[in-house]
C-alpha cells in the first residue's frame, strides 16, 4: 500500500498507464483532496486498486495546508496516519514529507522500479517520458538522464 498525491496519478491517468502503478502496488490510497483535483483535471474512472480514504481532521493537516496546496495538504497527513509511503512529485511537497520522514517517490520512480522489474523497456520509459515531457508536464530533462545512467549502470 501507498499513498498518492494527484500529479503522478493526473499523468498516468492521461497516457492511460495506470498499470506502471498496479505493476508495483497492490493498493493505492487518495485523499478526498486528490480524488477530487484527479476528477476536475482528467475525468477519469479509478481503477479498483486506487482507493479514496478520508484524512482525519488534526493539527497537523491544519499546519500544512498553510504550506502547501489542499491535495499535498492531505497526502502528506494520510501518508502519516498511515504510516505510509507516498507518491509526490511537486518539489515543495517532497522537500516537506522527506523532512516528517516519509519515504517519497514519484514518476521517475515509478518508471525506474517499472524498468529495473522489467514491467517495460527503458526504450518504452522514453517513449512515454518524452510524451508526458511534450504534452507540457515538467519533468527535469536532468533527473530523466540521471535516472537512465542508473539503470544502465545496474544492468
Amino acid at each position: 500500500m501507498i499513498v498518492s498525491d494527484s500529479t503522478t496519478l493526473i499523468i498516468l491517468s492521461n497516457f492511460k498507464r495506470f498499470e506502471l502503478l498496479s505493476n508495483l502496488f497492490s493498493q493505492i490510497i487518495i485523499p478526498q483532496a486528490v480524488y477530487e483535483e484527479l476528477n476536475a483535471k482528467v475525468k477519469t474512472t479509478l481503477p479498483p486498486f486506487i482507493k479514496v480514504q478520508k484524512v482525519n481532521p488534526s493539527q497537523l493537516l491544519n499546519e500544512l495546508k498553510l504550506l502547501l496546496d489542499l491535495g499535498e495538504s492531505e497526502a502528506i497527513a494520510l501518508a502519516i496516519e498511515l504510516n505510509s509511503k507516498l507518491i509526490i512529485d511537486e518539489r515543495r511537497g517532497r522537500k516537506v514529507a522527506m523532512n516528517m520522514g516519509i519515504t517519497i517517490t514519484g514518476l521517475l520512480g515509478i518508471v525506474y522500479l517499472n524498468i529495473k522489474k522489467s514491467f517495460i523497456s527503458k526504450t518504452e520509459a522514453k517513449e512515454f517520458l518524452d510524451s508526458a515531457i511534450a504534452d507540457g508536464y515538467r519533468i527535469s530533462h536532468l533527473l530523466v538522464e540521471d535516472m537512465f545512467r542508473k539503470i544502465d549502470i545496474q544492468c
